[in-house]
């Protein structure tokens, strides 16, 4: 949430309509508890009421062996390709803010 308000406060938003985060399947989160918390950790900030979306983001891993890429499996991070077992991981255990929503517009008090 600090993030969304520092980019809201930088490009002088007067709210956040939409927060868009990618979450890998070793991220550590679970989709649906994020979903259940961010009512609560965006209460009160310029955030407050947002929608929050959540992209999966895939798991892939670079084989050190064939040097290819290809997508895996969380309980078998093997080369798609060769089927080696040393690989790297490229993608998949993040949380990541993808996307904010601004609104800019002027509000009046009457």
């Amino acid at each position: 949430m600090s993030q969304v308000a520092s980019i809201a406060r930088d490009n002088h938003a007067t709210r956040v309509t939409a927060i868009t985060v990618g979450l890998g399947p070793l991220s550590g989160v679970e989709e649906q508890l994020l979903k259940n918390a961010y009512p609560l950790a965006s209460a009160g900030t310029i955030a407050d009421g947002a929608e929050l979306q959540v992209r999966l983001t895939p798991l892939r891993v670079r084989c050190t062996k064939c040097e290819k890429e290809s997508d895996a499996k969380p309980n078998c991070l093997v080369c798609g390709h060769c089927g080696d077992w040393r690989t790297e991981l490229i993608s998949g255990d993040e949380l990541m803010l993808l996307r904010v929503e601004l609104d800019k517009s002027v509000q009046t008090v009457h």
